[in-house]
């Protein structure tokens, strides 16, 4: 049965590892009547985190797609990873959904993972909604979150809710209920029934005062975005629940504020809330200005197209995952216009290729229905396609469209893996070409000097989880060697060449000559490339010849063979000789010159610098602090968060090797930390390749 565009919510819950975003979404998905049990993280029982890993290490890996119905609206949930080793998998999610849920924990607050999925969320610029959660722990405080939302963040949260009481609830002052500023009642849970049943009373009067307050700033920043509720806040009127829903919902939607809702999850307080703010306040489809991509044919040079969200458009839709099965891969798309049939052909313009699509399924986590249709808007699984990766577009073959493909971070992490058995090598490449595949962060090679098989990742975390899974899902055991950081090569000043090809062979002379000029460019990602020449000095046929040889030399890599960054080259003159330059002329004269660069430049070696955040019981800080200088970092800041002491430092990547086991024997197991790529810096020259 299709489902109407304007009731589809496509959302994400997204946060910091460890706040409480799968545990959300099971009492989301148990309070909506999706699951007829309430699964729970510790005990590896979660409906989202069904891959044997995720329960055994409490974690989410891989982002998990659920559907659920919610006050006539169909909600399509995708749960998340919080670490930072899988944040491609966050990536690839907020780049097809329109809304967004952002937990954060009410005790650590803003994290360092939070700030990279809200950049990501603002990249996108998906609207979200914020759930304090965790506000029945020791330490947990509401307004230091909110504020540091807007420090940290950059934000503008706006609550809707404040909590009554904080902390455990056998304390005087403990969390109990939660204080809705529209409605001016307090909401009180009942645990017997698991949340599900709750009731609303008036706010004692030791409240009244702080919910009055919050209220009337509530009501403020919803006159800025509604005339009509200005206009009753200055006659000194009341405004009415259903305005402030939606003031509320067209600052949400706009970007002018983030509501912010508080609750504990696992104590099955404040989840439905959070519910009707998805229904109420985050876009539909429709609310969503149109996508945009690019036509695909030779003769538009590019140009925009968009399509909106409605059945009588062609159909496109985005591959935002694609999931390696025994019986085939299953692709999870986003249908941006048109309607998806099964049986029918579609065209992926970046292969040129038609594919067909012989099933469509709506996703409930590990379990699935079969349908015949899918709509614009809405997100479903595909079966079918053979020749289609991640970030790719399947569209209407007479009116093709590329969207915007999804962009990963680089690896940052590399090492060596050999079958146990040399007669395994072909399977090993086979099972290697289906992981990257369904992980495009996720890459593998090899080494043409020594033979061996180099893995790269995001972290240590994933490359054990990957190799887990070889050995769990395809019975595949590998050896493996220690890890390996992914180094770049930068040119630290700026250097010109001259190259010229002059020989002659029995087919008679051949020549090109050019001029080539190299400098440091943070603006190049990771390469650039062009030409100062004036029109007509080369013919335009071997000027394409020229540029695509100088692609091919600089993204061989460096001096040392590492990846260049920041890089740019320029032609800045050119000689050619009519019946004397071809192609073999040209590309001897470009790596004869970029080889120059190489030589004479002066090119420094680069390594990765990883973000790094430590919580710790302050007895640790001393021990904490001293193993990380031993580890080359640079603290940039410290501060308090209640009891604990929190420790901002910058460190290379290549010293943060078993860090894990390390910080729980310093600290008795009390400290916690995150880290995120950073930057890169120079490589002290005996740095460990």
């Amino acid at each position: 049965m299709a489902r109407s565009i304007d009731g589809i919510r496509n959302i994400g819950i997204i946060a910091h590892i460890d706040a409480g975003k799968t545990t959300t979404t099971e009492r989301i998905l148990y309070y909506t009547g999706a699951s007829y049990r309430m699964g729970n993280v510790d005990d590896g029982t979660t409906q989202t985190d069904f891959d044997p890993e995720e329960a055994q290490r409490g974690i989410t890996i891989y982002s998990a797609a659920v559907t659920c119905e919610w006050k006539d609206r169909t909600i399509n949930i995708i749960d998340t990873p919080g670490h930072v080793d899988f944040t491609a998998e966050v990536e690839r999610s907020l780049r097809v959904l329109d809304g967004a849920v952002v937990v954060f924990s009410a005790v650590e607050g803003v994290e360092a993972q939070s700030e990279t999925v809200w950049r990501q969320a603002n990249r996108y610029q998906v609207p979200r909604i914020c759930f304090v959660n965790k506000m029945d722990r020791i330490g947990a405080n509401f307004q230091r979150v909110v504020s540091a939302m807007t420090d940290r963040l950059a934000a503008t949260p706006l609550p809707v809710q404040i909590p009554y009481g904080e902390g455990p609830a056998t304390n005087d002052n403990g969390f109990t209920g939660v204080i809705d500023l529209m409605l001016m009642k307090v909401v009180f849970w009942d645990a017997e029934s698991r949340g599900a049943e709750y009731r609303v009373e008036e706010i004692p009067e030791s409240h009244r005062e702080d919910a009055e307050l919050m209220r009337a700033e509530l009501l403020d920043a919803l006159a800025d975005v509604d005339e009509e509720v200005m206009e009753l806040l200055l006659e000194e009127s009341s405004v009415p629940p259903e305005l402030v829903t939606r003031a509320l919902r067209t600052g949400t939607i706009d970007g002018a504020f983030q509501p912010v809702f508080c609750g504990s999850s696992l104590d099955y307080i404040g989840v439905q809330p959070v519910l009707d703010a998805v229904a109420d306040l985050l876009p539909s489809p429709l609310d969503r200005p149109p996508v945009e991509g690019m036509d695909p044919s030779p003769k538009s040079e590019g140009a925009v197209i968009t399509r909106k969200a409605t059945v009588n458009e062609p159909v496109s839709a985005l591959v935002f995952k694609i999931q390696t099965e025994t019986h085939g891969d299953l692709y999870f798309a986003r249908v941006y216009s048109g309607v998806l049939k099964s049986n029918s052909r579609l065209v992926n313009p970046r292969t040129k290729k038609k594919e067909l699509i012989t099933q469509l399924w709506h996703i409930q986590s590990d379990s699935r229905e079969k349908v015949e249709r899918v709509e614009a808007g809405d997100i479903c699984g595909i079966v079918g396609p053979k020749d289609t990766a991640t970030g790719d577009t399947l569209c209407d073959p007479q009116n093709q469209v590329l969207l915007e493909q999804i962009r990963f971070p680089d690896t940052v992490i590399s090492m060596a893996i050999e079958p146990e058995s040399s007669a395994d090598r072909k399977k090993l490449n086979q099972i290697l070409e289906k992981l990257q595949r369904q992980d495009p962060t996720f890459t593998a090679r090899m080494d043409e000097e020594t033979g061996q098989t180099i893995i790269s990742g995001m972290g240590e975390l994933h490359l054990e989880v990957v190799i887990h899974r070889m050995e769990r899902d395809f019975n595949m055991k590998v050896r493996v060697h220690k890890p390996r950081v992914s180094h770049r090569e930068k040119l630290a000043e700026p250097i010109s060449v001259d190259a010229r090809f002059e020989v002659t062979t029995p087919a008679g002379p051949l020549f090109f000559a050019l001029t080539l000029e190299a400098k440091e460019d943070a603006a190049a990602s990771p390469i650039a490339i062009g030409h100062k020449l004036k029109p007509d000095v080369i013919p335009s046929t071997f000027e394409k010849i020229m540029m695509e040889a100088l692609g091919d030399a600089a993204n061989a890599g460096g001096r040392l063979g590492f990846p260049l960054m920041d890089f740019s080259m320029t032609v800045t003159s050119a000689e050619v000789r009519e019946e004397e330059t071809t192609e073999t002329a040209i590309r001897s004269a470009v790596t004869q010159a970029f080889n120059r660069i190489l030589q004479d430049g002066k090119l420094v070696q680069m390594e990765p610098v990883m973000a790094l955040e430590v919580v710790t019981p302050e007895e640790f800080l001393g021990n904490i602090q001293a193993d990380l200088n031993a580890r080359r970092a640079m603290i940039v800041d410290s501060g308090r968060q209640g009891e604990l002491c929190i420790l901002k430092a910058e460190v290379p990547l290549i010293e943060m090797f078993g860090y894990s086991s390390q910080i729980r024997s310093l600290s008795q197991g009390r400290a916690s930390y995150s880290m995120e790529p950073c930057r890169y810096s120079e490589a002290p020259p005996d740095s460990t390749l």
